[in-house]
């Protein structure tokens, strides 16, 4: 599978290359990671010729858009696809200090959920202002699975003028879950979502209603967090991440089942986890994260390694994966 080559977002002209990289990491994801890691890490994907990069506010409050921009804006403007997301507004905490869940010594802010018309529009504001740029290109609602109201009268309505307005040439949600993008294709115009550890390996909830929905409406799939928070990429070990909790028991089991068709036909676990998403026709590009340049080009050599036909196949027969999942 080439990495490099380019699908087409819903009905735009936008063209992003099938790997792309998600912005998480950068962050400080679990794990703290210095200015100096991250700009190695955004210049090593462009190097490749990757074009598509993912970011919001809430990664690090506000570390990985600014780490981003600082790459991204000395680059000509045409060679990317950056997208960002509103939902969060980032407040100066009172102390200097944060504590997060996600993130490692993330920069002094708290993350406020905020979905009205006028939030979106100054939570925009501000995402330009740390990636030193004058545009992204997908702007999406990041996370409003308890603001759904709140979300489709105010967030979506300022995204659709903004993309009236040429100011983003798509818009969409990014979500961890399947169900509720798919109330968002039924009830608004929208271009792409980024669906996040629900099409994977392991877990195919976005099979069944949200993916065959939007091929029918020309919406195209981001897949984020192909390995499922790690566990795709590290294997079933103790503490492995899974849905960025401690893997319970049977996720385990699936894994370590997955792992040794794969140990069997001599491919990688990762490999086989990033590819698969990409089968499905309403699939434009997979974004894994990436903490160093090594692991950018690590994703990026897993993209081409060849996966015989009879991995997927024993992968159905042992029912690891569903019938109407499509295999590259």
């Amino acid at each position: 599978m080439n990495p490099r080559e380019k699908a087409q977002i819903g009905k735009t002209a936008l063209q992003v290359t099938r790997m792309g990289m998600g912005g998480a990491a950068l962050g400080g994801l679990y794990r703290e990671v210095s200015d100096a890691e991250a700009a190695k890490s955004v210049s090593a994907a462009l190097a490749l010729g990757i074009n598509h990069f993912d970011t919001a506010p809430l990664y690090g409050h506000g570390l990985s858009e600014r780490r981003m921009g600082e790459v991204l804006r000395s680059v000509p403007r045409e060679s990317f696809v950056l997208s960002t997301k509103v939902g969060r507004v980032l407040v100066p905490a009172e102390t200097g200090e944060v504590e997060s869940f996600w993130f490692d010594r993330p920069a002094p802010f708290e993350p406020v959920f905020e979905f009205s018309y006028d939030g979106v529009m100054r939570s925009f504001e501000d995402s330009l202002k740390r990636l030193g740029l004058d545009r992204v290109d997908i702007l999406y609602i990041h996370d409003p699975d308890d603001h759904y109201d709140e979300a489709l009268l105010g967030a979506y309505p300022a995204l659709a003028r903004l993309r009236s307005e040429g100011v983003v040439s798509a818009i969409g949600a990014g979500m961890n879950q399947a169900e509720m993008l798919a109330r968002f294709a039924r009830e608004g115009d929208f271009d792409c979502f980024l669906l996040a550890g629900r099409y994977t390996l392991i877990d195919h909830s976005g099979l069944a209603d949200l993916l065959p929905l939007c091929e029918q409406r020309k919406i195209s799939i981001i897949v984020g967090g192909p390995y499922n928070s790690g566990i795709l990429a590290g294997g079933a070990l103790s503490g492995s991440k899974f849905d960025y909790k401690s893997a319970p028991p049977e996720v385990l089991e699936r894994v370590r089942k997955i792992e040794g068709i794969a140990l069997s036909h001599g491919i990688s676990l990762k490999a086989a986890a990033l590819q698969f998403p990409l089968a499905h026709p309403a699939v434009a590009s997979v974004i894994p994260g990436a903490r160093s340049a090594a692991e950018v080009e690590e994703n990026f050599q897993l993209m081409t390694v060849a996966i015989p036909g009879d991995f997927w196949q024993e992968l159905r027969a042992e029912g690891l994966l569903p019938e109407g999942a499509p295999v590259p």
